[in-house]
């Protein structure tokens, strides 16, 4: 099983859940509002009122074949608005 994490402004959250659902994803684990340290070495922080800033975190489980489609799904997304995406082994416990 693999475990697909996408960082990406809480903007796109929306183009970002489509795009998985119509990849066949499973399912996934919608945090909103994350923050931390990019590579600019800056932590990045939501202004308070707006939400302008704002990043989400999505976490999705699911087999291979399924997360090919979902690559070729948010890439382009991730790719034109911007954000990062990992994909790592996951076994249930």
């Amino acid at each position: 099983m693999k475990r697909l994490d996408l960082i990406f402004s809480d903007r796109e959250l929306d183009s970002m859940l489509k795009a998985l659902d119509d990849g066949g994803a499973p399912g996934y684990t919608v945090i909103k509002h994350v923050t931390g340290k990019g590579p600019q070495g800056a932590v990045s922080e939501d202004m308070e009122f707006t939400d302008l800033g704002a990043n989400a975190h999505v976490i999705v489980f699911c087999d291979e074949e399924i997360l090919n489609k979902l690559r070729e799904n948010v890439r382009p997304i991730l790719n034109y608005y911007g954000g990062v995406g990992f994909v790592s082994e996951a076994s249930p416990i």
